[in-house]
């Protein structure tokens, strides 16, 4: 870690991202990347350390209106836990169970996870196939400003989102799902909840006798981002899920994601993977 210059502990939103106009500034969550990350060598720390961790404002998991809101600073073990996300957003408690250690889990916050933006994120594939929208907030002049963008445009490459340098990501939001609508989520790795990912899929919709509409499909650690799979989604959206179609769209997947070999996994593997583990997500969802 670099030689700090300057620590600062907002207590409010407003100071927060005044602080961010210089530009300057490594922000501080959980620190369950940064720390290690900064040890190694691989992220250096700016002139300014801040911590968030005092901003009330970034806590909370609410229901507004037709939406969760989740604050960026909800650890993933409060969002496992939580009611509203364990009674309409069971995919996304099911995949912060499958989410490091306990202790990384008590400490790791929901925004640093997407800001770490890493191909394999735990969290953002169950999160893209919900249609979660990103709010940042910023102050260009004198007055907060806020707006909105989907998660699937968030991310731009390994570590890398559209985050700019003055804004913060204050919450995710999650609209409630329709009546009928299915979620699954499945991380493949030697020790799933410890491990990086080699690779995870979610896959969501609506099912109304025996058809899906409104599919979402999205796979993490086969590109540089995790990715929504549009070719997969076309392949289910409207159709019965029998056995030809889900066998179809599982051949589908198999050939949209283009993987690299890495020390987890060649890209072969991860190829076969996405093709056996779509199949059997589906056929689970028919049987549902």
């Amino acid at each position: 870690m670099t030689e700090l210059k300057h620590y600062f502990a907002p207590t409010s939103l407003d100071q927060a991202v005044e602080c961010l106009k210089d530009g300057d500034v490594t922000i501080l969550a959980g620190g369950t990347d940064l720390t290690p990350q900064s040890q190694a060598g691989r992220l250096k720390i700016k002139h300014t350390l801040m911590n968030i961790r005092h901003i009330p404002q970034l806590s909370g998991i609410t229901l507004e209106g037709k939406e969760i809101r989740i604050g960026t600073l909800t650890t993933i073990t409060e969002i496992m836990q939580h009611p509203l996300i364990r009674q309409h957003l069971p995919v996304l408690a099911d995949a912060c169970d499958h989410f490091a250690s306990d202790q990384i889990r008590n400490a790791a916050t929901l925004g640093g996870n997407i800001c770490n933006a890493s191909p394999a994120g735990d969290t953002l594939i169950p999160l893209l196939v919900l249609d979660a929208s990103v709010e940042l907030a910023s102050m260009p002049e004198a007055k907060l400003y806020r707006h909105s963008m989907p998660l699937s445009t968030f991310f731009v490459g390994p570590g890398k989102t559209r985050r700019s340098l003055c804004e913060l990501v204050t919450c995710i939001r999650i609209p409630l799902p329709a009546e009928g609508h299915v979620a699954r989520f499945h991380k493949l790795g030697t020790r799933p909840a410890l491990d990086i990912s080699t690779i995870s899929i979610g896959i969501a919709g609506t099912l109304k006798a025996g058809i899906l509409s409104n599919v979402r499909v999205a796979f993490g650690a086969v590109a540089p981002t995790p990715v929504r799979a549009s070719q997969t989604e076309k392949a289910l959206e409207g159709q019965r899920l029998d056995a030809a179609t889900i066998e179809k769209a599982a051949e589908v997947a198999h050939n949209e994601v283009k993987p690299i070999d890495d020390v987890r996994a060649s890209a072969w593997y991860r190829k076969e993977m996405i093709h056996n583990i779509t199949k059997r997500i589906l056929s689970h969802v028919a049987q549902a």
